[in-house]
């Protein structure tokens, strides 16, 4: 009872939070950022822990300082999620501007690679827009929560445009002939999810644990593979949803090769903006063979 009483208490929060003007919301998301930031805990070890492995040439002072950024950045976009999964398509289209250097229209089969930056939800900007821009349905992995009334609830919030949510560990046929069909898929490789399905590929100059799923995925359906970025504008007004043209040459020789070349893209955008990196996201949990797991020791 008490659990329920909660869940529905929270929901009533994020649709407060959704009507309130903008800038108010992103003034209460940089005030949580800094608390957040000078509460000691697991998250804040993490943060500093992948700062410190990515960034071994900054000190001390300017770790602590890239980490009190990006908990900034990350309190705006948490507090944003209330647009992101209740707002409607004028305050989404207000917040995010989408620009493509390929034709969305085409329905040719395509895989759009996003990455963990803290606007990576704004690829549901797709699903809002689709009807007037003539776009295709837009389909995304999702990872299950704990908590089943909110993995519902999220599900139903992602998908209220036309949107299709699919289980990391759904049907792989379903994903296949989603693409085949032209519609879009958007998929974040740059997580942990384990090793299956996985190779230890370069990141940051670190073997990481990385899923192959774009390379697998582009060899078998024979689509384009466009990166996909959904980073904060110049001036912080809003967020910019970038579509690149296809990458060339991919899939390449073997997956492995491919998976560590999205790994080069990805660095080189973060190193463009590395405070709005997904920096509380254990990375580097599974290192290979025997070495010892970053984050079983605080620095």
């Amino acid at each position: 009872m008490l659990k329920s009483f909660a869940n529905h208490a929270i929901v009533a929060f994020l649709k407060l939070l959704s009507i309130l003007p903008y800038q108010l919301l992103i003034a209460i998301g940089y005030g949580l950022g800094y608390i957040a930031a000078r509460i000691p805990g697991d998250r804040n070890r993490v943060v500093k822990t992948n700062l410190h492995l990515c960034f071994p040439k900054l000190n001390t002072t300017e770790i602590d300082l890239l980490s009190k950024q990006h908990w900034r950045l990350l309190g705006r976009s948490l507090v944003e999620k209330s647009i992101i999964w209740l707002g409607s398509r004028k305050q989404l289209a207000d917040m995010i501007e989408v620009k493509s250097a390929v034709d969305l229209t085409s329905r040719k089969p395509r895989i759009l690679v996003n990455m963990h930056f803290t606007g990576i939800e704004g690829s549901i900007i797709l699903s809002a827009l689709a009807k007037e821009q003539s776009w295709p349905r837009t389909s995304g992995f999702f990872q299950r929560m704990k908590n089943p009334f909110f993995n519902q609830k999220i599900i139903e919030w992602r998908n209220r445009f036309g949107g299709n949510s699919i289980d990391r560990q759904g049907n792989s046929k379903q994903i296949i002939r989603e693409i085949r069909n032209g519609d879009f898929i958007i998929i974040a490789p740059d997580i942990d999810l384990g090793t299956k399905d996985s190779e230890f590929v370069p990141f940051f100059g670190i073997e990481t644990n990385t899923i192959t799923t774009v390379s697998r995925l582009a060899r078998i359906t024979g689509a384009d593979v466009c990166m996909m970025t959904t980073t904060l504008k110049a001036d912080e007004s809003g967020y910019l949803c970038e579509i690149s043209e296809p990458l060339k040459d991919f899939p390449g020789p073997d997956p492995k090769t491919d998976t560590a070349r999205l790994n080069q893209c990805f660095e080189k955008e973060i190193l463009l903006r590395p405070a709005e990196y997904y920096w509380v996201h254990k990375r580097f949990k599974n290192p290979p063979g025997n070495k010892a797991n970053p984050y079983k020791s605080s620095i």
